[in-house]
């Protein structure tokens, strides 16, 4: 196994919660399988600026097509236009469902910069689909705005992906590199310096990400309006054709010119170019500029040959490292090699130096040869400088002098010495932010303090502590966007995953605000992945949040689904979310709603046990509050079968533990109430359903109508017969169904079958309180039960039967008397008064026997 695998391994722990999450990988999968291991150290080519701009070729193409589609609809009418703008939005929005598909198709633990990769993939391709949609559709100014932080996003993740890369890999395999040699060449040291310091070889990483980022800007550049000429041709006309008549040149100067043509010229004779010349030239100098600025060195010589000034594509050669391969054995050739940069290189940089400090040349030319001589003043007189061109000024200079230092340290030649004031510029990361903040220019503050600029600052620094300190305080100040919660809550993830969080409670609080954002999307996918990175708790109160949103049976059973594919309790989840419902008493919320909530116990077999329980616990309020048809609903909410899977969850009913044995005998009281309740209402609506007997005619009627009449009294014969079969069967059914009440067994109506002193309780307080609650049921249910057995008995003349029904009252097997108050005892034994009296009159005595 190699040294990269070894530091995988032992090294570098990948937290379950971060970015990907293992399931199963194999042995031979590390890190080091995409790592290349000739990482480029030169300062004009490196290795991630060939892989980013790599990326971008890619899609040359296809963004040519994007764009040539974007022109076909440039001719659609306005509405029409209004309505595909709309979707730049949505195609924004994709970000979200986009990096949860990156992060799903990533499930090995050395794919970890991989899934980065494809990060900013999907960032650069929604930012194509934006420019194509902008250009087609005339958007606002907003939309620019959206695709500028896009666009900062998606330099961000190419910061992290280079540095963290170099951090967690490259720098663990250059701890073994051995000391240089004194004597080697000037590329040779530098060679050595890249592949051992590592605090340089960051440097210049975040230069060539600048540098990129600066590439991507695009502007209008001297060479697409300039055929390739003679430098200062205007000037050059004029000189040429000095003697003759000034009608002859057709556009003169209004100033006085140079004499002669050399470079050197203007400084020397402190005379002025042509005006076209002069104009062309200032032109030229920040063109060549920007091209060093976006690490195009070669396009920079390039453009000044074509300009017609070759002069100043040497001295854009001057910087180059010295090395004479021909000193080396190179396994006896005999051929002689070229020999690549400057011999005198310490000439060329300090004459560079004098001629960046010289005030006589204008700002470009100044700073063109201040980057590669390290003269940090030239670089900050440059105009409309942005918060990153000074970071890029700031760090190749700190390049510079450490590059020049190894080398004049390393190295047996004779160097000329450099300016005292080049060795001063010198600093820390942490000073170049501190001067950047406090820099002069307002806007370059404001700039400075922006969540994504502060964001790469923290990068850069590798100072992750104070980065959380920052989110945090964002979380509580800011009103965060949908698309930068996402930055930052994969941010967040992307360190846990490395292991450098530090502040566990603040990467949680962003994923948790992320999470919340994304209730808004209705899409229990990304709630339900993002959930399952947070800590156990914290999954089952936020999710349950997210339920309590959900009222579509279909979305329901696919939310508990989701919950199960991330990994989430989602039986805990539904319990919780129920109980929350069941408890909330605002008065938005009514019976409906709570019954609603218990289908979320019903999808799984697994969850039938607390369906009985949360189902019974709602059941009892509705009863409390005289609402039977809601009663009636949340029966019906329990599937018929749950008892039945609950005894073959358990094997048998001697199995069943004390818990869900309660809850099942509760269920079986509440049907038996319903059931009651109901026969009781079926016969009350059949007994005031009787027939009505036919009226007897006031006059005579002749023999058409007398046979009608008898007719009429022969149907209400027979229905009169019916509803009393009717009525006799349904006062039995009736009566049977409110003893059920009265004489359940196994102790009674809602009364546990074991007494709870004898059972170990977990939560006493749900236990105490259901108990009240079912006793106050006992008392408020049962006293009116009795009622209404009676009204049924003495409607239906069973007189006798009224009087039986006193002493199961006083039987000590049930002990109903107890839960009678003063007041509903006396009203119960005055209506048996009542049917002891009609007993009387039919000659029994009171207790119903016969006297005759």
């Amino acid at each position: 196994m190699n040294q990269s695998q070894n530091f995988v391994d032992d090294s570098f722990v990948l937290s379950r919660r971060g970015l990907i999450r293992k399931r199963e990988s194999t042995c031979d999968e590390s890190f080091s399988s995409n790592y290349d291991p000739n990482l480029s150290i030169s300062l004009a080519n490196t290795e991630i600026r060939k892989l980013l701009e790599e990326e971008r070729d890619r899609d040359r193409q296809v963004k040519d097509v994007k764009q040539y589609i974007g022109r076909i609809f440039d001719g659609l009418d306005g509405e029409k236009m209004d309505l595909t703008g709309g979707s730049s939005q949505l195609r924004s929005e994709q970000l979200f469902t986009q990096f949860l598909e990156v992060l799903n198709a990533r499930t090995n633990d050395a794919e970890l910069f991989e899934t980065i990769q494809d990060l900013i993939q999907t960032c650069t391709d929604t930012l194509e689909e934006l420019v194509v949609q902008t250009k087609r559709t005339y958007e606002r100014a907003g939309s620019s705005e959206d695709m500028k932080s896009l666009q900062m996003e998606r330099n961000c993740w190419r910061l992290i992906y280079s540095l963290y890369r170099d951090r967690v890999i490259v720098q663990k395999e250059a701890m073994d590199c051995d000391d240089i040699p004194l004597g080697g060449s000037e590329k040779t040291i530098v060679e050595h310096l890249y592949a051992s310091n590592s605090n340089l070889r960051e440097y210049q990483l975040i230069v060539d990400w600048l540098e990129l980022c600066a590439l991507e800007q695009t502007t209008a550049q001297v060479g697409f309006f300039t055929d390739h000429t003679v430098a200062w041709e205007n000037t050059l006309h004029q000189l040429q054709n000095a003697n003759q008549n000034d009608n002859f040149t057709a556009f003169k100067s209004k100033r006085e010119i140079v004499d002669s043509l050399d470079p050197d010229a203007p400084i020397r004779e402190k005379k002025s170019l042509h005006d076209f010349d002069q104009e062309d030239q200032q032109r030229l100098m920040r063109d060549v500029f920007l091209k060093i600025r976006q690490g195009r060195i070669e396009d920079a010589r390039s453009l000044c040959e074509h300009c017609g000034q070759p002069w100043q594509a040497a001295i854009l050669e001057g910087w180059r490292l010295h090395h004479d391969s021909n000193y080396e054995v190179l396994g006896g050739s005999t051929e002689k090699a070229q020999i690549e940069g400057n011999p005198r290189r310490d000439v060329w940089k300090k004459f560079a130096w004098k001629m960046a400090e010289s005030r006589l040349g204008d700002e470009y030319t100044r700073a063109i040869v201040g980057v590669f001589s390290g003269h940090l003043e030239s670089l900050f007189s440059l105009p409309d400088q942005s918060w990153l061109d000074l970071i890029w000024a700031y760090l190749k200079v700190q390049i510079d002098i450490r590059v020049e230092s190894e080398i004049r340290d390393c190295s047996l030649k004779s160097y000329i010495p450099m300016p005292e004031a080049y060795w001063k510029g010198k600093i820390s990361l942490e000073q170049i932010f501190e001067n950047i903040s406090a820099h002069r220019d307002e806007r370059i503050r404001r700039e400075s303090e922006l969540i994504l600029n502060t964001v790469v600052k923290y990068i850069i620094l590798d100072n992750v502590a104070d980065l959380m300190g920052d989110i945090n305080e964002w979380l509580v100040r800011e009103k965060l966007s949908g698309q930068m919660l996402r930055f930052l809550a994969h941010l967040v993830l992307f360190m846990r995953q490395i292991g450098r969080s530090h502040r566990e409670d603040v990467a949680d609080k962003v994923v948790k605000a992320y999470v919340e954002w994304l209730f808004s999307t209705h899409d229990p996918r990304l709630v339900a992945f993002y959930t399952a990175t947070l800590p156990t708790d914290m999954q089952i109160m936020l999710y349950s949040k997210f339920l309590m949103r959900i009222t579509d049976s279909e979305e329901r059973q696919k939310c508990l689904e989701e919950a199960m594919k991330a990994g989430l309790d989602a039986g805990t989840i539904a319990t919780i979310t129920v109980r929350q419902i069941l408890a909330d008493s605002s008065p938005k919320d009514d019976d409906d709603r709570k019954i609603s909530s218990l289908e979320w116990l019903t999808f799984y077999p697994q969850h039938r046990a607390e369906l009985l329980w949360q189902g019974n616990t709602l059941i009892r309020a509705l009863i409390a509050t005289r609402n039977i048809e809601s009663v009636r609903q949340a029966i019906e909410c329990i599937p018929t079968d749950s008892l039945d899977i609950l005894v073959q969850q358990f094997g048998s009913k001697e199995d069943i533990p004390w818990r869900e044995e309660c809850a099942m005998k509760e269920y079986l009281c509440h049907q038996t109430y319903l059931a009651a309740i109901d026969g009781f209402n079926a016969w009350t609506h059949l007994y005031h359903s009787r027939p009505k007997e036919p009226q007897e005619p006031k006059t005579s009627v002749n023999f058409t109508e007398r046979m009608a009449q008898q007719e009429k009294e022969k149907v209400y014969t027979a229905e009169l017969v019916q509803w009393k079969e009717a009525l006799e069967q349904q006062t039995k059914e009736t009566r049977d169904l409110l003893y059920n009440i009265l004489l359940f067994p196994d102790h009674g109506w809602l009364v546990d079958p074991e007494c709870m002193d004898s059972v170990e309780i977990q939560d006493k307080e749900e236990w105490d309180l259901r108990a009240v609650q079912m006793d106050a049921l006992r008392r408020l249910c049962i006293p009116e039960i009795v009622l209404l057995l009676h009204k049924v008995l003495h409607l239906s003349g069973e007189y006798r039967d009224c009087i039986r029904l006193v002493d199961e009252l006083a039987s000590e097997e049930h002990q109903l008397y107890e839960l009678f108050s003063g007041h509903k005892l006396s009203e119960v034994l005055t209506k048996v008064a009542e049917s002891s009296l009609a007993l009387m009159n039919d000659k029994c005595d009171s207790w119903g026997y016969s006297t005759v």
